[in-house]
């Protein structure tokens, strides 16, 4: 007989309830039965909807990817005129949104800055289309910016993106251990990133 499928309302609640253990335990600490106690159904039925711990795990990422680009609106960054606005204007959002998601903010937190070995390769694929269609975007609104005669536009945007990346792991480095972020560290942060990208946007010299 042919498994009757989840209800969206059904998987929602179960991807929900299994988040909050993964990001309150991690990957490696969560046992199928903890997921499956806290989701209110059977260990059968975990394995019967998601295959493994590996496959539900993946699923609540996938989940929390998902609402993370819904939050972003990655294709609204285009409206910005100033690209070094949009990338305070993302970055600011994006921060904003693991505040008040925690269990989402842990969960990723995890998943780039102490990805579990078995699911490495999963995890890079999923990051890595979601980062690739954010720099799309970017690329694009760069494209309107007027640079300096000899300037490589190609070159200046990389530049600028090493150091968002910069502070994108410094991020991941001193806050892995949180829970949750502090807004003040954001405020902290971001203002941190705009002088940055003001001494790339001006330059150094005097």
């Amino acid at each position: 007989m042919k498994p009757l499928p989840l209800q969206l309302y059904e998987k929602e609640q179960i991807l929900d309830a299994c988040l909050a253990v993964f990001a309150r335990h991690g990957y490696e600490k969560t046992s199928t039965a903890m997921l499956a106690e806290a989701a209110g159904i059977s260990k059968a039925l975990i394995f019967h909807h998601f295959k493994s711990k590996k496959g539900l795990y993946l699923s609540v990422l996938d989940r929390c990817l998902e609402k993370v680009k819904a939050e972003l609106h990655f294709d609204d960054l285009p409206e910005y005129w100033d690209f070094f606005e949009a990338i305070d204007q993302f970055s600011r959002i994006e921060l904003d949104y693991f505040k008040k998601n925690p269990d989402e903010y842990k969960l990723l937190m995890e998943a780039l800055y102490a990805t579990p070995k078995e699911l490495k390769a999963d995890i890079e694929e999923k990051m890595g289309s979601m980062m690739a269609a954010r720099n799309k975007v970017l690329e694009q609104l760069f494209d309107k910016v007027p640079l300096k005669e000899g300037v490589d536009r190609r070159q200046a945007f990389e530049l600028i993106w090493i150091t968002v990346k910069h502070i994108e792991n410094k991020v991941l480095t001193e806050e892995a251990d949180k829970t949750k972020l502090d807004e003040k560290y954001v405020e902290r942060i971001i203002d941190e990133m705009n002088r940055f990208l003001a001494m790339i946007r001006y330059g150094i010299e005097q």
